[in-house]
């Protein structure tokens, strides 16, 4: 019995500590969606600017590390949808490369077309 008595202290305190280091994690936030490549370029443009400034404070505790941690959100979807869409134009190029060796105009075009659309707005 003595030994049952032991383990459950034991737990009791492991599951306090829990308690404990689940109150002391920083909040978590959504962050600025990025639904287009356009927004997402935006947002990694705007947040990381903020980032750099907030990188060059001396002391970064309290709120810019908590500033930080929320930018990381956005940044964080911003890189989703960067390798979403250069994904895609990887796909197209190679679509196009494809309809080049086959001597297939409208493949070509088509998906060469949609690779410099997007090639575009990155190189903006």
């Amino acid at each position: 019995m003595k030994i049952l008595a032991r383990y459950a202290v034991v737990l009791s305190l492991g599951l306090s500590v829990l308690s404990v280091s689940a109150e002391d994690q920083p909040d978590h936030f959504e962050g600025k969606d990025s639904e287009t490549l356009e927004e997402a370029i935006e947002n990694l443009e705007a947040s990381s600017e903020r980032m750099e400034e907030l990188l060059e404070e001396e002391d970064l505790r309290g709120s810019p590390m908590g500033e930080i941690h929320r930018l990381t959100y956005t940044l964080e979807k911003a890189m989703a949808k960067i390798r979403e869409e250069t994904g895609l134009m990887a796909e197209d190029l190679e679509q196009a490369h494809l309809g080049s060796e086959a001597g297939d105009v409208e493949r070509v075009r088509r998906y060469g077309e949609k690779f410099l659309e997007k090639a575009e707005i990155l190189a903006d």
